[in-house]
């Protein structure tokens, strides 16, 4: 097996030629942003071979053998893009899933998650689009609206997340990590969604007046409010 070409000088060198009169602070939050995409690149690679092993048949046991952990640990590490998530964001993502397979779409789109996301009217993430003064089933129509036509194709029973879905999932998660939350709920999604203005579920939420620090700190100042409410 052939070693990697990229070293750490290679990375610097790239990083200090892309961003030649960047402040040294910008070059740390662009050193951690790539980072984060060469481990993002690493656990697909990892996640892509785990699946197409169970899909040929390899038991859990099996695929722990080849990775070097019990079966146990292959096992979690086959789910764990949902480790973190609790009872509402997770059926939100299911919900997202199944819709994208009534609509016949070919994979599951932020947009997906985010008419799914506004339809849980009782969760705290439609809460706070309501007290950021938008109409949750209006913007749930909107989003709706820009999702590709539906292909006219027969439903399979599993629908793939999108690159821009797992994405979204993994700026989700670290939208809770940087709240220093260890659990994900809907108001990461909805922060996970500010985090990807390039898509047209981001593009939606930025056209409502939405913005990622706003929001940020609404969610800070609502889940305070639950707090002092739960020690009274």
């Amino acid at each position: 097996m052939a070693p990697l070409d990229v070293s750490v000088d290679d990375l610097i060198i790239a990083l200090e030629r892309d961003l030649p009169d960047a402040d040294p602070v910008v070059r740390v939050g662009e050193a951690r942003s790539r980072a984060r995409a060469l481990g993002d690149l690493g656990d697909q690679l990892i996640d892509h071979f785990i699946r197409a092993a169970r899909q040929s048949g390899a038991s859990w046991s099996q695929i722990g053998d080849a990775m070097g952990v019990s079966k146990q640990a292959a096992q979690q590490r086959g789910t764990s893009r949902f480790a973190r998530f609790t009872e509402r964001p997770a059926q939100v993502v299911k919900d997202a899933q199944a819709l994208a397979r009534e609509r016949r779409d070919g994979q599951v789109e932020p947009e997906h998650v985010l008419v799914t996301l506004l339809g849980a009217t009782e969760a705290l993430a439609a809460k706070l689009v309501r007290a950021l003064g938008a109409d949750p089933a209006a913007l749930a129509e909107t989003v709706t609206a820009r999702l590709p036509a539906a292909p006219g194709e027969t439903a399979t029973e599993h629908v793939p997340f999108s690159a821009a879905a797992k994405k979204l999932l993994e700026e989700t998660t670290q939208s809770a990590l940087d709240l220093g939350h260890n659990y994900v709920g809907t108001e990461h999604i909805l922060l996970g969604l500010l985090r990807m203005p390039e898509t047209p579920a981001g593009q939606v939420l930025h056209e409502a007046g939405f913005s990622y620090d706003r929001t940020k700190q609404t969610v800070e100042t609502a889940l305070l409010g639950f707090q002092h409410r739960a020690k009274g």
